[in-house]
């Protein structure tokens, strides 16, 4: 197993994550979002419209889980993490997580009400490897 540190690593080198959802009818729904603006703690802070269908998904059912992977010519890795998404439309996580380009996205800027901060808590997670996977508890796997 990875320590967290290394695993950390892992991710913040990845460009895409894909983050999970629970439609109305309790069936999964996955999407490639650009990676994540921040990682705090167990935390990780996406940038998404708030008209968005995952948006409302996560109002209304707040499990959900992130990937993130490798694939590699001879190796390929992943970690899965599963927990829960908020919907923040706090200014202060706005205006931090926000970049230049956005208003390509956002027409008015960190203002538009049409942006909106996704907040995914870890609780647990799963790590893949070398034909091997392994489970953990974000709790049993100390921050460094």
């Amino acid at each position: 197993m990875k320590t967290r540190k290394q695993m950390m690593e892992f991710i913040q080198k990845q460009k895409t994550a894909f983050i999970g959802s629970v439609d109305e009818d309790g069936f999964p729904n996955m999407k490639a979002m650009l990676a994540p603006r921040k990682i705090e703690g167990n935390c990780f802070y996406f940038s998404t419209n708030t008209s968005a269908m995952r948006t409302r998904q996560y109002e209304n059912n707040p499990k959900a889980s992130i990937y993130f992977y490798n694939r590699g010519r001879f190796k390929y890795e992943g970690v899965m993490l599963t927990g829960t998404m908020e919907v923040l439309q706090d200014d202060d996580i706005k205006r931090e997580i926000w970049q230049t380009g956005d208003t390509m996205f956002y027409k008015k800027g960190v203002t538009d009400p049409d942006y909106c901060v996704l907040k995914f808590t870890a609780i647990k997670g799963r790590h893949y490897c070398n034909l091997k996977s392994e489970s953990f508890n974000m709790e049993d796997f100390p921050l460094p």
